[in-house]
């Protein structure tokens, strides 16, 4: 039997409410929910709890999921949002409060195994023929590549042995005037071209990169505002920017504009020149970050900014040169949703596992632009909750049965994308890492700022507070790069030297 009730548009208000009341049994006792008396003396037998007194069920819950669960919020004005939201909650509340995780294998303190053997297995699934229907996403092929390599790196696997297959089928990708295109004889393009370039580095293959033509087509879609369009007369919007600084750096091309870029005929000589400001344009009224100048505010474009300015330099210089970081982080603490504890990706969205990186990742790179890699919370304690959204990954997200794979919610199906940036946030959520000022440009001008990242696992007694076994921890993601440290650390020493 579904946990609600699936509306018809013709439902009264009384039957289209239904599901409220089923957030509520969820969340109360029953005939044993907490009794209290109000100022009056007046007992309360309803079975949902006074407002701010926990039911028995939530007092054994973890402190900030009881608090989540106790006066939810709710408007009497019905609408397809609140609905959708009402649903997301009916259905996550019996996983996080751990009634409906028996169908997993659990840990220690109750809670899910990170199943790790059946995450790998389904990404490998990605690699072999895929069903008709893929067909629609064919200029994502590269992408496919990245999550999967990435994801299955993640999760501790070795992918080197995917090294000649994977060079083999990206080849006939790679134009002849630089870059990657999504398939068979389509345009080169940012988005496509930087998760071939990840997936390569993942697998140890860069060297099949043609970085001089690489070099030059980046230079013709460098923009004279200092920003990048996606590819040659597409869009400019914040990816391009990060795609195409994370490209630059981990090839190590040069940071001159090829003498034929277009920007140059209005006065630019570098990859860099006016990109911050352009960046800063991006930033919105509330704080986020915009896809491009006025658009609307959105937890990926937050990442691509920190990240693609934490390429430009040491976070603590760049980040607040070009943005207001109060602001900022006023806004991406209020992506973390409750009760489900993971992050949605604008305002008024619903949770969604892939945010766990988009939305998770920017805290790293917002920490290590504040003094001393000084914390934003009170007592060194973080503005965000890490155990909450462990345990929306880990309770929610997971694929329980033989496929495994890991999904958006509860309600929707496995896919290569959630399963790679689920594994990342739970990396983010799970570790820690610093930024170290250590190291200078080189004599070819290389930007080494993103190079300066260490990574440290949690220590024991973070593990008991945020309920996780040793066995269940990822690995670490680089920060800016969203690749394993190592993976990063070899591709900086496989260009070192810089020229073609």
């Amino acid at each position: 039997m579904p946990l609600i009730k699936k509306e018809d548009p013709e439902d009264s208000l009384d039957e289209r409410l239904q599901n409220q009341a089923r957030i509520e049994e969820l969340v109360s006792d029953g005939d044993d929910a907490f009794e209290d008396e109000d100022e009056n003396g007046a007992s309360d037998d309803s079975g949902i709890p006074f407002p701010g007194k926990p039911s028995k069920r939530q007092r054994k819950m973890p402190p900030w999921l009881q608090q989540a669960t106790i006066n939810l919020f709710h408007d009497e004005l019905v609408t397809t949002t609140s609905e959708a939201q009402q649903k997301v909650t009916a259905e996550c509340l019996p996983l996080l409060t751990e009634e409906d995780t028996g169908i997993f294998s659990l840990n220690t303190y109750g809670l899910p195994h990170l199943r790790r053997d059946q995450h790998a297995s389904f990404l490998r699934a990605q690699l072999e023929r895929l069903p008709a229907q893929y067909q629609v996403i064919d200029a994502s092929r590269p992408w496919l590549f990245y999550w999967t390599m990435a994801g299955l790196s993640f999760l501790g696997q070795d992918v080197s042995s995917y090294r000649d297959q994977l060079i083999a089928t990206v080849s006939p990708l790679q134009n002849p005037g630089g870059g990657f295109g999504g398939g068979h004889g389509q345009l080169s393009h940012c988005a496509g071209t930087y998760a071939t370039v990840l997936a390569l580095a993942a697998v140890g293959g860069l060297r099949m990169v043609d970085r001089k033509a690489m070099w030059h087509w980046l230079g013709s879609v460098k923009q004279s505002d200092g920003g990048f369009c996606m590819a040659v007369g597409a869009e400019e919007d914040i990816r391009g920017a990060y795609c195409a600084m994370t490209i630059l750096t981990l090839l190590n091309l040069p940071l001159e504009l090829p003498p034929d870029a277009p920007s140059r005929k209005h006065g630019l000589t570098s990859f860099t020149d006016k990109l911050g400001e352009w960046v800063g344009k991006c930033q919105t009224y509330e704080g986020g970050i915009a896809g491009a100048p006025t658009n609307e505010a959105h937890g990926a474009y937050a990442f691509c900014a920190l990240a693609c300015l934490s390429i430009l330099d040491a976070p603590a210089v760049s980040i607040p040169k070009y943005l207001d970081v109060p602001a900022l982080v006023a806004w991406l603490a209020a992506r973390q949703t409750t009760p489900e504890g993971g992050f949605q990706g604008r305002q008024e969205k619903l949770v969604d596992a892939c945010y766990s990186h988009w939305v998770g990742g920017c805290w790293d790179l917002i920490q290590a632009a504040l003094p001393d890699n000084s914390t934003l919370g009170e007592d060194g304690k973080d503005i965000w909750n890490r155990a909450a959204l462990i345990r929306y990954l880990i309770t929610c997200c997971q694929q329980p049965g033989k496929k495994g794979g890991m999904r958006d919610k509860p309600s929707t199906r496995p896919d290569a994308y959630h399963t790679c940036y689920s594994v990342a946030g739970l990396s983010h959520a799970q570790n820690h890492y610093r930024y170290n000022n250590n190291n200078q440009p080189s004599s070819e001008g290389r930007l080494t700022a993103a190079f300066n990242w260490t990574a440290s696992p949690p220590t024991e007694a973070e593990m008991r507070e945020w309920k996780v076994d040793k066995e269940d921890l990822v690995e670490f993601v680089h920060p800016v790069f969203v690749l394993p440290m190592g993976v990063v650390e070899a591709a900086r020493r496989e260009f070192e030297q810089g020229g073609f």
